[in-house]
């Protein structure tokens, strides 16, 4: 049985649909909603495609951990970028009050999601393909979840119910 924590932290590849799944179950639990994403672009004033093209995508992974690192929250679904598990601190930083939920989604269904691979602000580096992508943070995020969800078939809100399930067992 998972130990209850206040928050969940949804991780996955981009387009795995931790930003609509973190806002409807954010809903069904009556939860706050925290996209790291927009944390980060907020905090910077300018959009995440910009700092890769003007800084590199190591820039990025460093400006998202200090952002994750300052994350203080309770009884929220956060939705952080696919690049968050690049970052041990962070992430032990989000676990300590979150449980971790991986929305696992395969390659074939990705690349049907993404059509803006190129220009999404993503933090890769400019030769990387999303298979090569795909290939490098799998093991990271099955290392780091608490709950695993195989999002093959499922609709969100199909996706939503099983953390729920997850969780309370």
């Amino acid at each position: 049985m998972l130990q209850p924590k206040p928050n969940i932290v949804l991780i996955g590849m981009p387009g795995s649909g931790k930003s609509t799944v973190g806002v409807i179950l954010a809903k069904m639990l009556s939860y706050d909603f925290l996209d790291t994403d927009l944390l980060i672009q907020s905090s910077q004033q300018r959009p995440l495609q910009d700092i890769v093209d003007s800084e590199g995508h190591l820039a990025l992974r460093a400006i998202e951990e200090d952002i994750l690192l300052t994350i203080n929250v309770r009884n929220c679904v956060i939705a952080t970028g696919g690049s968050a598990v690049y970052s041990e601190r962070a992430m032990r930083h989000l676990a300590a009050t979150g449980t971790v939920v991986f929305l696992e989604i395969d390659l074939a269904a990705l690349e049907k999601r993404i059509h803006n691979f190129g220009s999404r602000g993503l933090a890769k580096r400019p030769e990387q393909t999303l298979a090569d992508l795909f290939a490098e943070r799998e093991a990271l995020y099955r290392q780091v979840a608490d709950i695993t969800i195989n999002c093959a078939g499922l609709t969100q809100e199909d996706v939503c119910s099983k953390i729920i399930e997850e969780i309370k067992h």
